[in-house]
């Protein structure tokens, strides 16, 4: 069981992720990659990321194992703003923090000795092995989460739109009890089912949300609690979208202004009922839209109680710019994870 305890202040500083961690989604993409379930919807991306690879896997998978601890340095927190951001805290580890995490992730194949050469120079800090760590993570991300980034926004957008209307409707703990089933908020304590007993305290540190596309079952916390507090829990997936390259045919549909408006109205994020009001149009034909929109990678719809709440994707979101490129600050600069903790 995973339990974390809020006080006041953390309840104050809660947030959510801006958007997908790029290394968060490669380290648990990984695992994805190796076993078979979830065929609906990562089956399609396993065939395509698995012809994309070349020999990047091989130092991953001695530090990633399928089952059990994988290192915290391998998702830094910097990571929450990009890609390179991500891969310069990963570079500056310091040796004593890697020699004992990389012994922590070897603890089953002890002493330190018997691991595979390239784990002992990395554990050993060399600068050569961490600079091979991080080219082999950036040609894995070039070549299993690049070409999906846009489909996986879309999905974490989606969940962001849900909380942030949790959030509007009702603060802090209305937020943390729309979460998805797998974690259960009994104020002042979130509780997980997890693979071992952790008791995570705040302390007034508040916490990271971050909602994640590749992320399975089971949400993930850091093993080191002097870490900022962040939880990373799976999105929602439909199965009208499985992850792969998407777009095509759909597109040619998307024609008219009554579905430009309709496509106008959701930014933001708005609810079946809310659609047919804002764009004027009735219950059944607001649905129908919706659903053409989505078929069309512009939208993401997730249920939220008795209602589903329709949103943008990127895609969608670049549409109703004419292609512009979106705000600086809002641009991306730049073994199964229930069992890593």
């Amino acid at each position: 069981m995973l339990r974390i305890h809020f006080n006041g202040d953390d309840l104050a500083r809660v947030r959510m992720a801006a958007r997908p961690d790029a290394l968060w989604e490669s380290i648990l993409s990984f695992h994805r990659l190796r076993d078979r379930r979830g065929a609906l919807v990562f089956g399609e991306w396993r065939s395509q990321a698995r012809t994309r690879l070349r020999g990047e896997t091989r130092l991953l998978s001695a530090l990633v194992p399928q089952r059990g601890y994988f290192p915290d340095f391998l998702t830094p927190p910097e990571g929450c703003d990009g890609l390179d951001t991500g891969l310069e805290a990963l570079r500056a580890t310091p040796p004593a923090r890697l020699h004992s995490e990389v012994a922590l992730a070897a603890a089953h194949r002890s002493p330190l000795r018997s691991l595979p050469g390239r784990l002992v120079c990395l554990a050993e800090g060399r600068a050569e092995s961490v600079a091979r760590l991080v080219g082999a993570l950036r040609a894995y991300y070039r070549a299993a989460i690049e070409p999906y980034w846009t489909h996986i926004q879309g999905r974490v957008e989606a969940d962001r739109a849900v909380r942030g209307r949790a959030l509007l409707d009702g603060g802090a703990g209305e937020l943390l009890a729309s979460l998805p089933p797998v974690l259960r908020w009994r104020a002042p304590v979130l509780e997980a089912d997890y693979p071992v007993d952790r008791e995570l305290h705040l302390d007034g540190r508040g916490l990271l949300l971050q909602p994640s596309f590749f992320c399975r079952g089971t949400p993930v916390v850091y093993r080191d609690t002097s870490l900022p507090p962040m939880l990373v829990y799976p999105v929602s997936h439909s199965t009208e979208q499985p992850a792969g390259d998407g777009g095509g045919a759909s597109l040619g549909r998307l024609v008219g202004h009554t579905r430009s408006a309709v496509l106008q109205a959701i930014r933001g994020g708005c609810t079946t009922s809310e659609l047919a009001r804002r764009a004027g149009v009735s219950l059944a034909s607001a649905s129908q839209h919706a659903a053409v929109l989505r078929e069309a990678g512009l939208v993401v719809t997730l249920r939220h109680g008795n209602a589903v709440l329709h949103s943008l994707t990127p895609l969608g979101a670049a549409l109703l710019r004419g292609g512009a490129t979106p705000e600086p600050e809002l641009a991306m600069r730049g073994t199964d994870p229930s069992l890593r903790r």
